[in-house]
This record gives structure tokens, sequence and C-alpha cells, in this order.
């Protein structure tokens, strides 16, 4: 099977390079990286361009630059992989792997967060437990779909947030539950460092509980950005 590993980015200088050099092994026939830049101000683009076989510019949102490299991806497995996590090849062989002999459509994989805080391992761990409790996969765990389900289900709702969520909760009710994969990927913990941990962790869960209460995605997006 043909993959595409899709990447939407937003200055992201400070990560991007290194997340597509941990991708070269896999640039071939059978494998391709695109990254859908979302209107970066800084050197995003130039150090992209030669780490990926195509370099997109779409309108700014998760949803929209990853849909705009779906749109024009040729593999038959995507995966849709964030600007500052670390995809070893043989994470990728695993999950080619085990699309084939479990007859699963999607998943995703388990993920550790590094940073300065001790407690990011705990926050990881937790992320993964309650992905193979719920079904649900997030963003940072890299998701993974076959082409023709993707499609079938729409791809992601156009939505300012959580349009990893809606997309897991659409998946889950076409095809099933995911393929959660215990191989890790490695993701940055900046989030939880500028914002604080506990602060991170209680806004995130508020604003998934208001996203399942039907809140305007509008709205919680606002919040998020909020200093």
């Amino acid at each position: 099977m043909k993959v595409s590993i899709v990447i939407p980015a937003l200055n992201e200088s400070q990560t991007i390079a290194a997340t597509l050099a941990a991708l070269q092994p896999l640039r071939g026939n059978e494998m391709e990286i695109i990254v859908v830049d979302g209107g970066s101000v800084d050197a995003t683009i130039a150090l992209a361009t030669p780490l990926a076989d195509r370099l997109l510019v779409a309108a700014r949102g998760r949803a929209v630059q990853m849909n705009a490299g779906a749109t024009q991806a040729r593999g038959d497995v995507l995966v849709f992989l964030h600007a500052d996590t670390i995809l070893a090849p043989a994470a990728v062989a695993t999950m080619l792997a085990k699309l084939a002999t479990t007859c699963r459509r999607w998943g995703r994989f388990d993920v550790t967060i590094v940073g300065r805080l001790r407690l990011l391992k705990l926050i990881a761990a937790l992320m993964n437990w309650r992905s193979r409790i719920t079904g649900i996969a997030t963003g940072d765990q890299a998701i993974f779909v076959d082409r023709a389900l993707f499609e079938a289900v729409g791809g992601f709702a156009p939505l300012p947030l959580m349009e990893d969520i809606a997309l897991s909760k659409m998946l889950k009710r076409v095809a099933g539950a995911p393929l959660c994969l215990s191989t890790r990927i490695v993701t940055s913990g900046r989030r939880w460092e500028a914002r604080g941990l506990w602060r991170t962790i209680v806004c995130m869960w508020r604003l998934r509980l208001w996203f399942l209460l039907g809140v305007d995605p509008a709205r919680l997006a606002r919040s998020y950005e909020r200093p």
C-alpha cells in the first residue's frame, strides 16, 4: 500500500525540520510527504520545501489544511502528522503490517510527550489509555486512515477546533474502533509548558465536554486561543 503523510504547518520553523528529517528514509515510490502551510510568516516553507515531496499552501486551519493535503495525496493510506511530532520509519512499517493483518481501516499510535515537565509521561499514558477505552483518537497520536474510508466520511469537518475528535467519532461509527498501536511516536510538550500543565489539562477537558454538549466550535477555538 502506498502511504501519504500529510503535515499541516503554521509558523513551525522550530520543529518542522526535525519532523521531516525523521521521515526522509520513507521517501520513494511507495511513500510521500506532503506539507500544507497555512500562511506561515517565518521560515517554515523554506525549511520544509527540500524535505517534502510536495509543499502546498491552503487557508489557515488544521482541518482545511489536512483536507487540502488529502485531496492531493496519492496514497492508499493517509497519515495525519503534527508538525512537532516525530514518526519513525519503523512505526510506519508496523502500521502497514497491522492494517493488513487486522483488517482495520483506521487507527492511531501511542504517544510519548517530551519536555521539561516530569508529569508529561503521565499525561501521555492517560491519553493513550483514554483513547483505547473510548475509541477516540486525537491529532497528537497521528491518525491514519484508509483513503477510501476518509473520503467516504467526507474528510475532516471544517472546524476551527476538535476536528480530530469529530473525525474519530465518524470513523468509529462507520468502520468500528480504531487500531491502537503501542508503537510510539514522540510529540512536543510545548503546549503544556507554555500554558501550564494543570491549566492545559483542565482547559482541554472543558473544551471536549463543551464540544460533546454541542457548543459552537468557533467559540471553543476562541476560548482555546485566549491567553
